[in-house]
């Protein structure tokens, strides 16, 4: 048990993801069985609310055990307190609920000009009612569950290494090959020109860029809970907006222009923010968010405010006569008795 810890201490993260990845395709596995790939429509339809909870079962049961066992009760202590942090200022909410679907509608409307495949599903939807109850059904359980492990426990590690654009490209290209099982399922289900090629690059071309934002807005604010609004708005984007049925050339399509487009705002983020924020600094070392950096810089200014008061602070002169411990009453001053004997044996 000890040398297992050694190791899972040493790598924490190869680890995580190894017990994620092992969880999850096991799980559809036996839900879809091994014949099952890759499914049909009545099949996925009929097994699709089996597939999701034993999809998520890896990041949602791996970032809380591993978080114990590589940080002790004190480390779960800390991954509670960022799942209940709420009070972040307004525009973080408003950054992680609404920058995936104002930007998915903007790229669907703007190639929609183009071809009317790309017209939102929203739009042409018959009901509208039930495809918003399932988006956001489905986007409450992928943002809780799955950020418990992306961002409540491997972003936290990688980040004490790498900085914000290399911890969320890390993040995000593995995060899109977690998916690949489910997309070559689903993947049965459409057919045209590089119908599972349009499926196997949307797993990363979606998701990575994306995470990149994820990662910078967390490391701003320091709450899980915004990773998990922010999660579930591009579930809930994707379920609502998107055009049903959308695959091949066409996804492929939709999926450049969206890279394009985060592209965009990477850069803009980049350009517009101190130097360092999306890239690797010095402080990233230190495993910390932005908020808990800021915190430590206060407390290092109070710390140097204090010993430079004590250092200014003129030295008290005593009157003469005073008890030693050990020796009595003693005529001397109590600043010549610490000049010659020390502070320990006048027990001062």
């Amino acid at each position: 048990m000890n040398a297992v810890k050694a190791f899972v201490t040493r790598r924490p993260v190869a680890t995580y993801y190894a017990l994620v990845f092992a969880m999850s395709w096991a799980g559809v596995l036996i839900v879809v069985g091994p014949d099952g790939f890759p499914g049909t429509n009545e099949q996925v339809q009929r097994l699709m609310p089996f597939v999701i909870p034993a999809f998520l079962i890896g990041p949602a049961f791996g970032g809380p055990l591993l978080t114990g066992l590589v940080h002790g009760r004190a480390g779960l202590r800390v991954f509670l307190s960022r799942m209940l942090k709420w009070r972040v200022a307004a525009r973080w909410y408003a950054v992680a609920l609404l920058t995936a679907p104002l930007l998915m509608m903007v790229v669907l409307l703007a190639l929609s000009l183009f071809s009317r495949e790309f017209v939102p599903g929203i739009l042409t939807s018959n009901d509208k009612g039930t495809l918003l109850l399932v988006g956001v059904a489905t986007a409450l359980a992928a943002g809780f569950f799955e950020e418990l492990g992306w961002t409540g426990f491997a972003i936290p590690e990688l980040r004490r290494r790498y900085g914000v654009l290399t911890t969320g490209l890390i993040v995000g290209v593995l995060w899109g090959a977690w998916h690949l099982i489910v997309y070559f399922w689903v993947s049965g289900t459409v057919s045209g020109t590089l119908a599972l090629a349009g499926y196997v690059a949307d797993a990363f071309l979606f998701l990575t860029l994306f995470r990149v934002l994820m990662a910078w807005v967390y490391d701003r604010t320091g709450s899980l809970l915004v990773a998990m609004f922010m999660h579930g708005s591009l579930t809930a984007s994707a379920r609502i907006l998107m055009p049903p049925g959308i695959a091949g050339v066409p996804l492929l399509t939709f999926d450049f222009v969206w890279v394009a487009a985060l592209c965009v705002v990477i850069a803009a983020i980049a350009r517009s923010s101190r130097p360092g924020t999306i890239t690797t600094t010095a402080s990233a070392a230190s495993g910390l968010n932005g908020h808990e950096r800021l915190e430590r810089r206060q407390e290092g200014r109070r710390a140097t405010n204090d010993a430079s008061a004590h250092r200014l602070r003129k030295p008290v002169r005593f009157d003469t006569g005073h008890r030693h411990p050990d020796r009595g009453h003693c005529p001397h001053t109590r600043q010549r008795c610490r000049r010659a004997l020390g502070r320990r044996d006048l027990g001062l």
